[in-house]
């Protein structure tokens, strides 16, 4: 008596049924499965309907990363974000994985936890899982940029967002933050600041470079000299900027208003002025950067520049799948600036009437070359 053929798995088992438990069962190959489910022209009308039937059956799920394995190409997404933690990237990650599902594409995330190598590693992992298109935003310690030009080598379209790698030929989203940083200090000198400290980020990433510049802006703008004395560089961590709010108060002329680069930095200066037994606004006024979700619970709240966190992630995903459509054709280079936003609490607001107030229309989302 000839053996009988190994049977697929019961139904109620939750293990997955494969391709070859289908081919097994039927004595066929997983040629003839495969193009059977996928109605190629080579297989008849008879077998096609018993593989249908026999997948219907067990509850067969393709798999389809395989699939796009061998050939060459998915519906998936690289992301490599610096890390996952707070309200900015876990924001923008949001929007990119609310863009790319109604786009038909799920998302593989990796963080670079702020270290280069880890970054390169992020990039080998995300083209050997032949995913179809690449968003970063780069490490705090990223200053050579040949890595990416292996993803460039291998035509695969590639998009940065927030911490960008600046020039003509990079497409990027990123937040107008020259003018975030305008803004905040504007607003310091509106109040009555006159002597504003700027705790600023590494200098290398576009975001701190262009929050400062737009700080410099307001004091030429207003007139005030610019004193180098008030600027302190720190990678933005809570402790750096109470030291650095010490050592400023400890001076002859100590400020009157702070701008901080990041919203934690603000954090560590508004408790080191507390501290001090300083009054926040009417003493020392202090504005932040990035609308973390603790900046409206501190006391008081801190005055800070919403960074349209989800908005980025869409525009992202929309500027990538415009180069994975390009399909190699031609593109020419896009940077999409999103108009950043400031809102006043009472960290600076010395009026009720001021206080929660937005001083950028909520409408005016875009600048650049893309429309809202």
């Amino acid at each position: 008596m000839a053996p009988r053929k190994k049977q697929v798995a019961d139904v109620n088992n939750t293990s997955p049924v494969s391709m070859a438990d289908l081919a097994r069962e039927l004595g066929v190959s997983m040629t003839t499965i495969s193009r059977a489910l996928s109605d190629h022209h080579s297989i008849g009308p008879a077998m096609k309907q018993k593989v249908l039937k026999l997948a219907k059956k067990y509850n067969y799920q393709p798999n389809r990363l395989a699939s796009a394995l061998r050939k060459g190409k998915s519906q998936l997404l690289g992301i490599v974000v610096p890390y996952i933690e707070g309200r900015f990237f876990p924001s923008v990650v949001h929007g990119i994985e609310t863009a790319a599902s109604k786009a038909g594409y799920n998302v593989i995330i990796c963080q670079s936890n702020e270290d280069v190598a880890q970054e390169r590693r992020n990039l080998d992992i995300l083209l050997s899982a032949q995913v179809a298109g690449i968003l970063v935003s780069l490490s705090r310690t990223t200053r050579d940029f040949r890595h990416f030009e292996k993803v460039r080598g291998r035509g695969l379209p590639l998009v940065f967002f927030d911490r960008v790698v600046e020039g003509d030929n990079v497409n990027a989203v990123v937040l107008d933050d020259q003018e975030g940083g305008y803004l905040s200090t504007r607003h310091l000198i509106a109040q009555g600041c006159r002597r504003i400290a700027h705790l600023a980020g590494p200098q290398h990433l576009n975001i701190y470079r262009n929050r400062r510049q737009g700080y410099l802006d307001a004091l030429r703008e207003a007139g005030l000299p610019e004193d180098e004395s008030l600027i302190l560089y720190s990678d933005m961590a809570q402790d750096q900027a109470a030291e650095g709010l010490r050592q400023l108060l400890a001076t002859a002329r100590p400020p009157d208003g702070v701008f901080a680069a990041g919203d934690y930095a603000a954090l560590g200066a508004l408790q080191e002025a507390q501290r001090q037994g300083l009054r926040v606004p009417e003493d020392v006024a202090i504005s932040g950067f990035s609308n973390e979700t603790f900046t409206t619970i501190t006391q008081p709240p801190i005055t800070t520049v919403d960074q349209r966190c989800e908005e980025m992630g869409q525009a992202s995903v929309r500027l990538l799948l415009d180069l994975i459509e390009a399909d190699g054709r031609p593109f020419t280079p896009r940077q999409v600036a999103l108009r950043p936003e400031l809102l006043v609490r009472q960290s600076t607001a010395y009026s009720a009437d001021t206080q929660g107030r937005s001083v950028r229309d909520p409408a005016l989302k875009f600048v650049g070359d893309v429309a809202p």
